[in-house]
C-alpha cells in the first residue's frame, strides 16, 4: 500500500466516475453492464484519471437504498475485471468495501463519513486502505428536503474534524484520510457556492480535500436556469479550477480529459513550470 495520500494523489489529481448503477443522477444505467463498466475505467484512467471510482449504489437526490447482496451483485465483477489498475469503492458498508480491498481497491469513499455501518472504520484500519470522509445532511432520499445551516461553512468544517477524530481514535492513519465537503448533499445552491469560496477553511484542517462538482445542478443553476438538474462538462471545469485556486486536491470528476488537461494549466499557473521542453 503506498504512504500519505499527498503522496498518493499528487495535487490535482483526478478522479474517474464509473457509476455501476441504473439510477445514478447523470450516467445511471450507462455502466450497468459489468463489461461497459470495465471499458469506461479503463478508458479514465487512459485518459488520466490517478484513480476511479467504482459504485452500485446511487446516492442522488431521492435514491432508494441497495442490499449488500445486490450492491456486490452490481461492483463484484467490476472489480475482478480491474484487478491490478488504480480503483476506489464507493460504498457505505463494510461487507462490500472488504471485498472490494480483497479484490484490489485501495480507497474507501464513504457519503456518510463512518456513520452508516459500524462495521466500516475497522475494515478501514485492519486493511490500510485510503478513507474520505464526506459530510451529506440526513440522507439521500431526504437530504434535499430544506436543508437548514446556521453557518454552512463552520458546520461541515466542524462535522468532518470530528469524523477524523472519530476515524483516527478507531486505528485509521490520518495520512491515508482525506475530506469532502459533500456538494448536493444536503445543501442549497448557495450553500454549495459558499462552501467552495470558502474552501480555505476546510483546507485548514490539514487533510486534502476532495470536490465533486462535476455535472451538479448547482453549477447548472449557477449559470442562470433554476430548472437545471444537471451542469455541462465545461461549467463543471470552470468550478473545478475555482475549487483548485481554493486549495482542493483531488477531483471527482465524468469527463477526465476535460478536467485532467484544464487543472494542469491550472497548476502551471500556480506553480510554473517544472521544466522547459527540448
Amino acid at each position: 500500500m503506498p504512504g500519505p495520500v499527498e503522496l498518493a494523489f499528487v495535487r490535482p489529481a483526478v478522479l474517474g466516475i464509473v457509476n455501476v448503477t441504473p439510477d445514478s443522477f447523470s450516467d445511471g444505467g450507462v455502466n450497468l453492464d459489468p463489461a461497459a463498466a470495465v471499458a469506461t475505467a479503463r478508458r479514465l484512467l487512459a485518459e488520466g484519471a490517478a484513480i476511479v471510482d467504482i459504485g452500485g449504489e446511487s446516492t442522488r437526490p431521492g435514491a432508494a437504498p441497495v442490499s449488500v447482496d445486490e450492491e456486490l451483485r452490481r461492483v463484484v465483477p467490476v472489480l475482478e475485471q480491474l484487478g491490478g489498475a488504480p480503483v476506489s469503492i464507493d460504498t457505505t458498508k463494510a461487507e462490500v468495501a472488504r471485498r472490494a480491498i480483497e479484490l484490489g481497491a485501495m480507497l474507501v469513499n464513504d457519503v456518510t463519513a463512518l456513520r452508516a455501518d459500524a462495521g466500516l472504520v475497522e475494515v478501514v484500519a485492519e486493511t490500510g486502505a485510503y478513507l474520505c470522509l464526506m459530510h451529506m445532511q440526513g440522507e439521500p432520499r431526504t437530504m434535499q428536503v430544506a436543508p437548514q445551516y446556521d453557518d454552512v461553512v463552520s458546520e461541515v468544517v466542524a462535522f468532518l474534524e470530528e469524523r477524523v477524530a472519530f476515524a483516527v481514535g478507531h486505528g485509521v492513519p490520518e495520512d491515508r484520510i482525506f475530506l469532502d465537503p459533500g456538494i448536493g448533499f444536503g445543501k442549497t445552491p448557495d450553500q454549495n457556492l459558499a462552501l467552495i469560496r470558502r474552501l480555505d477553511a476546510l483546507v485548514a484542517l490539514g487533510r486534502p480535500v476532495l470536490v465533486g462538482l462535476s455535472r451538479k445542478s448547482t453549477i447548472g443553476k449557477a449559470l442562470g436556469d433554476p430548472t437545471a438538474r444537471v451542469a455541462s462538462d465545461a461549467a463543471s471545469v470552470g468550478a473545478a479550477v475555482a475549487a483548485f485556486d481554493r486549495g482542493a486536491s483531488i477531483f471527482r470528476v465524468h469527463d477526465v480529459r476535460l478536467h485532467v488537461e484544464a487543472l494542469a494549466a491550472a497548476r502551471a499557473v500556480e506553480k510554473g513550470m517544472v521544466e522547459w521542453p527540448a
